[in-house]
């Protein structure tokens, strides 16, 4: 595959590998070796008390393991006063279908209506090292390659209902975040608190559903209710 850049996405490009484990780990972690100061991540334009949109997600309230790993984690990064993410709300972000005020009922309908005649595929997936973002303390995830698979049947379901699914394909990051950072800060001090937690073993997780979304911000924290939810086989 050719490089893939996106300046807009983090990292920028992608990792010369899309399934080997190690290369995506290296790959993320290189990234944040870069970053010099981190990010509020709620200074976010569009968002405000009233803002709900429907998103594309993979969620893990039921993965035991992976919740027990990231509370691990975030009690040992803990003096660095992010806003953690309750273990009900870890997730894999897909893609944003659009505002719930800009996509009516009949249209949401049919996009879930087409991505369920899809052939969506399950798969395994490894939550790998944790890393960080400019904004986010979070796990790298593998592999890269059925997660594309599922964005790309997922985007081209939206397209065929007259939606546009958020990002290209190949802007996907894929990643699941355990803490927001809430303020501008040096980025050293949050490489030498994950540093120690790369060493932990990677959590196996089962991807055997995607849900639709309607998403919500609250209390530095993302908050939603599962509008349809789509097995895969």
């Amino acid at each position: 595959m050719p490089p893939v850049t996106d300046l807009h996405a983090f990292p920028s490009s992608i990792p010369p590998d899309l399934d080997d484990p190690a290369v995506i780990a290296a790959h993320d972690w290189a990234a944040f070796a870069e970053v010099e100061s981190m990010i509020n991540h709620w200074k976010r334009p569009g968002w405000t008390a009233t803002t709900r949109a429907y998103y594309w997600m993979l969620t893990f309230k039921h993965a035991t393991a992976l919740i027990d790993q990231a509370r691990h984690c975030q009690e040992a990064v803990r003096n660095l006063r992010f806003d953690a993410i309750a273990e009900g709300g870890l997730h894999l972000t897909l893609g944003r279908v659009g505002l719930t005020t800009e996509v009516p009922a009949d249209v949401l309908d049919r996009v879930v209506e087409s991505a369920g005649a899809r052939r969506l595929s399950a798969f395994r997936a490894h939550v790998l090292p944790l890393t960080a973002s400019r904004g986010a303390i979070r796990y790298s995830v593998a592999p890269w390659t059925p997660l594309f698979d599922l964005h790309a049947s997922l985007s081209e379901a939206c397209a065929q209902a007259g939606v546009a699914l958020g990002k290209p394909t190949l802007s996907l990051r894929p990643h699941i975040g355990i803490a927001y950072c809430n303020r501008a800060m040096d980025a050293h001090p949050v490489r030498d608190a994950i540093l120690p937690l790369r060493r932990l073993p990677p959590v196996r997780v089962e991807i055997d559903r995607v849900e639709m979304v309607e998403l919500r911000r609250e209390e530095a924290a993302y908050r939603w209710g599962t509008v349809h939810q789509l097995p895969l086989a």
